[in-house]
Order: structure tokens, then sequence, then C-alpha cells
């Protein structure tokens, strides 16, 4: 079993978030569910490979999407091209605007209290490198049971707004990356994993709508 299959990962219970008020798709309602899925009575670690397999089990995910508003070009997101290196084998070759992944048991390991807080601060330590200043803030939630990958992960998007277009990647799977207007981004969406396509229709659709 590969080292990446064998980790213990953040989880809720499925039957938790159901609780809270299921939905699919993606919500802006960050304060009925963020403050009540982080709560610890709820949060556990348990494998990656079975909870993978497990819909009884949402893998809590930061999603962060870094944002650069362009005096010239207007609103500008962070994209890339996951390649075959990158953890979920079902994303490969697909692109994103999202970086972020799974929180894992050694994130809770520093005693700060906040394991999310801390996971999501590694991840986009370990894929990217950010030599700006950005503003982090919860935009949304996930959740894409119409998928198999979907069914089995839940999303807590962030948007970083930027004060320059500085990011870039430090992973070597993180391929063809860049910040595009939104407005492209819009018109290839088709192309986009699918939490990256709801992100887009729900943050910055009515820009296509215009």
């Amino acid at each position: 079993m590969s080292e990446t299959f064998s980790e213990q990962v953040l989880v809720t219970p499925t039957r938790r978030f159901h609780e809270l008020g299921y939905f699919q798709g993606f919500t802006r309602q960050v304060e009925r569910y963020v403050p009540a899925l982080l709560e610890p009575d709820y949060l556990s670690y348990r494998p990656r490979a079975e909870v993978e397999q497990d819909p009884g089990w949402k893998q809590l995910i930061p999603y962060v999407i870094f944002l650069y508003r362009d005096p010239a070009q207007g609103e500008m997101l962070f994209q890339y091209t996951r390649g075959a290196g990158q953890g979920e084998g079902r994303l490969h070759h697909k692109r994103s605007v999202g970086v972020g992944g799974h929180i894992s048991v050694t994130d809770a390991a520093n005693g700060s209290g906040d394991p999310f807080g801390d996971g999501m601060r590694r991840e986009l330590d370990e894929e990217v490198i950010i030599q700006t200043p950005y503003r982090l803030r919860c935009a949304g939630l996930i959740n894409d049971d119409l998928t198999e990958v979907g069914r089995v992960h839940l999303g807590l998007v962030y948007l970083a707004e930027v004060e320059q277009p500085a990011v870039r990647p430090r992973e070597k799977d993180i391929c063809q990356s860049g910040f595009l207007p939104v407005s492209q981004l819009l018109q290839e969406a088709g192309a986009f994993e699918t939490w990256s396509q709801l992100c887009l229709e729900a943050l910055f659709g009515q820009q296509a709508k215009g």
C-alpha cells in the first residue's frame, strides 16, 4: 500500500453533514456549516484507503482559490493542470483552480487546536510558492455526490486574495499553471474538475451572464 493511502486523514460522519442540512453542489452558508463541521467531538482520523471507498464518511478538504484583481484584465484566478503524480488518481490531467488536499493526523501534532487550519497551511506550503501578501476567507462549501470522488469528500472553499499574481508551483505535478482571466476560465469550464466547475459558476458565473 502506498504511503498516500496508508495515511490517517480527517473525516466527519456523513450523517453529521446531513443533520446540518444536505445540499448538492455549492453553498455560501459558511456560518451554518463550517463551525459545526469542525467541532472536535465529530472529527476523527481514519485510514485513507478505507474512507476513499466508504461514503459513510466525508473527508474534509481545504480548497484554496487564489484571486488577483488586475487593473486591466479584471479578476484573475490561479489555475493549473493536475499531473499524474498528484495524490487523487481520479483527478489526474484535469484542470483546477483549487489548491489543497487531505488533512492528516500529523497536522494535529503541534497541539494548536486547529488541525484543519494547520493542514491547509501545510498543503499550501507543499504545493505552491506564494511570494505576495494575501487575505484568506472562507467563501463556501462543495458537496458533489454525483461523482465517485465527490461522494467521499466535502470541500471547504477559501478565497486567497493576493496583492500580486506571484504564486507559482512548488510541486512538479502542478503543470501549465498561471493566472488567467475569470472570463476565459468560464468559457473553458468544461475542461476543469467538477469542484472547480462548481466554484467558477457559483462565485464568478454572474460575469458570464453579464
